[in-house]
């Protein structure tokens, strides 16, 4: 059975100046960072949509009923000012539905939410992704530090692997590819709340896969990136990449 996946953000447009002696001009250029999820998820029983971080503003749904063409919601690398402020509300001031609210009430009537780490993930850089005490961070199994809550870990991190026997983690054995980063959370104190996967002590224990459950549907948080630059080269062509992300999606899909 085929399961609808949307992935939102994971997009960006980078301006550049270049100086050649008395001599500038400028150059933009696009780019997308999923593309070793889409590539591992091809052929698979999950069908991606990919929605970029700029046509969310507009594009993402504004009822239930758009959010219910989908098993699984992935925010990626998108702050939260995307979803909050589209240009009828910020160029018009005018009134829309309030799209964090309505997250939550899908995930609440059986929806599944994975957010995934990145410089505007969780709260993000400098902050600025602004996920913390959103409706949207009320569906997570984990909650948002209330600064840049970016570790980065440039010598690389291998992660520890708490619950082997998850799901989310089946078939995945033996020491994983370097990490180069993490988005720092806190875990929620609930009975439903498992921690799969953390970063070894020496790096700080931190969270990097948490599950859980939120009324009828499940969420689940991945701490690092969907792919570089602080997931390795070698953890994006490890064979277990695909697998790892194929589970989780299992699992968030899976009906009671």
């Amino acid at each position: 059975m085929t399961k609808k996946i949307l992935l939102v953000g994971e997009s960006w447009v980078s301006s550049a100046t270049h100086y050649k002696g008395f001599d500038q001009f400028g150059s933009v250029t696009f780019h997308l960072g999923a593309e070793p999820l889409v590539k591992a998820l091809e052929g698979s029983e999950f069908e991606l949509t990919y929605m970029t971080a700029h046509d969310a503003v507009e594009k993402f749904p504004f009822e239930m009923a758009g959010l219910d063409a989908y098993d699984t919601i992935i925010l990626s690398d998108i702050g939260a000012n995307s979803l909050l402020l589209p240009p009828a509300v910020w160029l018009h001031s005018k009134t829309v539905p309030n799209r964090l609210k309505l997250i939550k009430a899908w995930v609440e009537k059986g929806g599944s939410l994975l957010m995934v780490g990145g410089y505007f993930s969780f709260q993000g850089i400098d902050g600025k992704a602004r996920w913390r005490r959103t409706p949207v961070e009320d569906v997570l199994p984990v909650t948002c530090l209330p600064w840049d809550d970016r570790v980065e870990i440039p010598e690389g991190s291998t992660a520890d692997i708490v619950k082997p026997d998850h799901p989310t983690v089946a078939g995945l054995t033996g020491e994983w590819p370097l990490l180069l980063g993490v988005n720092e959370v806190e875990v929620r104190d609930r009975a439903d709340v498992e921690v799969v996967a953390r970063l070894p002590a020496d790096q700080g224990g931190h969270p990097l896969l948490v599950t859980g459950h939120f009324g009828k549907g499940r969420s689940a948080a991945w701490t690092s990136d969907i792919g570089p630059h602080w997931l390795s080269p070698a953890f994006c062509e490890w064979e277990g990449y695909g697998k790892l992300w194929k589970n989780i999606l299992g699992w968030l899909t899976e009906k009671a």
